[in-house]
């Protein structure tokens, strides 16, 4: 699923769109209801104060009733008090229930991302996802609370000023009624444009997110390739646009309000020119005309924030519909009902796979059988399909056509869950987290393993004599991705962590490439406790760590090309002899593999 374009074609109604967003309301109905009252006692006060003009005027200044002129201050003030507590509540609580969405969202959000297949990371950007996650669900919170607030707050006081003035004067509250359809009109009308704009800030927002996200992890390669100006250039790109994008979205509001607005007054000018002529008002008291004009000023305020609202209102709509675009996103296949314990013989039976149809397949009808306890290598130029065979054993990819399988059954027919216990794995980009020695080796299942087995881990993978140097030892941070060790450390923090689980079946994923000779020699010795009694796949470039396996199995574009031992490949002197030839040049190296 390509999340990039969902969010413009998920949820086409805006209303359906903000229904779904307010059942997140249920759970919280009792502050819900808080929050609607106090919104109710705050728009009945609009009115009341206009209604207080009539006995504020005619009985304390024209007719010096000493009633009214106790009644009215008295009234003033508890009118206040009531509106104080209401504004409260109503704000409070609506923010209240609003960041508890926000949060529901959020968690929602995260937790599909956890779950989405691999294939949905490979076609949307890291930058875009995150974007997601945190500016997109903001304006949820702004569309869920203060503008919700503001709808209902503000319809429930022009519905209550039109009323007090409908009591007054049917004629000339009718004028209202004259421009509602050609506001109703201009209101749809913006409403489009404003939603098409927020999809599209959106999207340039995740575009910004992403550019940035690119150069700060990559800022190394940055600086000495001296790739300042062209990553400028790029920020400037994906920056400008997000400026032109939401000064379009400011010239429409800005357009809109004014003109909106315009009409309003209109009409209230033309009741005060109709209140101002004689066989109109001469039924009207002082009181009652400057209550009927109070009200009608009064309108003003809240039709104001109506129209400035419905950009607010738009953004969270659109923002909602890529939220639950994401949520909606499709979770990994795991029909699987089976658990798998102990796995022996892996079998690839013409296995063929394709990243993106109509770009050709990775891998064409591939075969091959590993008994357990074997090491099977992976040899071949870069682009061969070496890594997308590991990646179809531990499911992160479904093979297009023929299977995988474990003691002659479909690994599909296994729980994702139930598989990847089976599998450890140790690669050349070794991923840590911005956390503790101890729990980037005793991490997700292996949280509740014992300091003494983790210590243990640790040594068998020679990492212990570094982490007992370290003022913290195993309290150590370790920066974001395992920043403040070197590339050696944190290669045998993944072997210590690969032998904690304690898996039967192992990937090595160039494990070694990347190390100088010293930090090799001490991995190379921690993998050798690793590869021990496990079912071991090895992904290499290098043809002098794989000498030693069991089973070679030469890729060429896609195909399984040889298969077999180091001696029998290079008797038949035939692609890995080529390619051994190519590399060696009759010189030798240590193997870990090696007997």
């Amino acid at each position: 699923m390509n999340l990039r374009s969902s969010s413009q074609t998920a949820g086409t109604s805006g209303m359906r769109t903000y229904s779904r967003l307010l059942h997140y309301v249920k759970q919280y109905w009792a502050i819900f209801v808080l929050a609607i009252l106090g919104n109710v006692l705050y728009a009945a006060t609009e009115p009341a104060f206009a209604w207080l003009m009539k006995p504020m005027v005619d009985g304390s200044f024209v007719d010096k009733d000493p009633d009214a002129i106790k009644f009215v201050p008295i009234a003033l003030l508890a009118l206040f008090v009531v509106r104080g507590f209401a504004g409260f509540a109503s704000n409070y609580y609506m923010a209240w229930i609003g960041w508890q969405i926000v949060k529901t969202l959020r968690c929602e959000m995260f937790g599909r991302l956890l779950r989405m297949p691999t294939a949905a990371y490979d076609q949307s950007s890291s930058g875009e996802l995150i974007s997601k996650l945190t500016f997109n669900v903001e304006r949820v919170s702004d569309a869920a609370t203060s503008a919700f607030t503001i709808v209902v707050r503000d319809t429930l006081t022009i519905i209550g000023l039109l009323a007090l003035m409908f009591y007054y004067d049917v004629l000339l509250s009718l004028v209202f009624l004259v421009i509602g359809p050609v506001i109703t009109l201009l209101v749809v009308l913006i409403t489009r444009q404003f939603r098409r704009i927020s999809h599209k800030i959106q999207q340039s927002m995740g575009k910004v997110t992403h550019v940035a996200e690119e150069a700060i992890e990559g800022h190394r390669v940055v600086k000495i390739f001296g790739g300042q100006s062209y990553e400028d250039a790029q920020f400037e790109r994906v920056n400008e646009r997000n400026r032109r994008l939401r000064m379009r979205m400011i010239l429409a509001e800005a357009t809109s309000v004014p003109v909106i607005q315009f009409l309003v007054a209109a009409a209230l000018a033309l009741i005060v020119y109709l209140a101002s002529i004689e066989s109109v008002v001469h039924s009207f008291s002082a009181g009652t005309f400057i209550s009927f004009i109070t009200a009608m000023l009064m309108l003003f305020a809240p039709l104001k924030r109506l129209t400035t609202v419905n950009a607010k209102l738009q953004t969270g709509i659109a923002a909602s519909q890529s939220i639950f675009a994401l949520i909606d996103a499709e979770s990994e296949p795991d029909s699987g009902k089976r658990a798998l314990r102990n796995p022996g013989v892996v079998e690839f039976r013409n296995v063929s796979f394709a990243y993106e149809t109509g770009k050709g397949r990775v891998l064409e009808n591939v075969s091959f059988r590993v008994q357990p306890g074997q090491t099977v290598a992976f040899v071949g130029r870069s682009g061969a399909g070496k890594s997308t065979l590991v990646n179809l054993l531990a499911r992160f990819y479904e093979p297009d056509a023929g299977s995988i399988l474990i003691d002659g059954v479909d690994i599909r027919e296994f729980s994702l869950s139930s598989l990847r216990d089976q599998i450890a794995y140790v690669g050349q980009e070794v991923t840590l987290f911005n956390d503790t020695i101890f729990n980037n080796l005793a991490y997700g299942k292996l949280g509740d393993t014992r300091d003494a087995d983790v210590k243990r881990a640790a040594e068998a993978a020679h990492a212990g004599e570094f982490i007992r140097a370290m003022p913290a030892a195993y309290e150590t941070l370790v920066g974001e991705n395992g920043v403040l060790l070197s590339g050696g450390q944190r290669q045998r923090l993944a072997i210590a962590r690969a032998l904690l689980k304690n898996a039967p079946l192992l990937i090595l994923d160039e494990a070694t490439s990347a190390l100088d000779t010293e930090s090799e020699r001490h991995v190379q010795a921690g993998l050798r406790a690793l590869v021990a009694n496990r079912t071991t796949f090895v992904i290499a470039h290098r043809l002098s760590t794989v000498e030693g396996a069991d089973l070679i199995v030469v890729l060429d574009q896609g195909r399984v090309v040889e298969t077999g031992s180091h001696a029998e490949l290079l008797d038949a002197n035939g692609h890995y002899a080529n390619l051994h030839n190519i590399q060696f040049n009759d010189t030798e190296e240590t193997l870990f593999l090696s007997n």
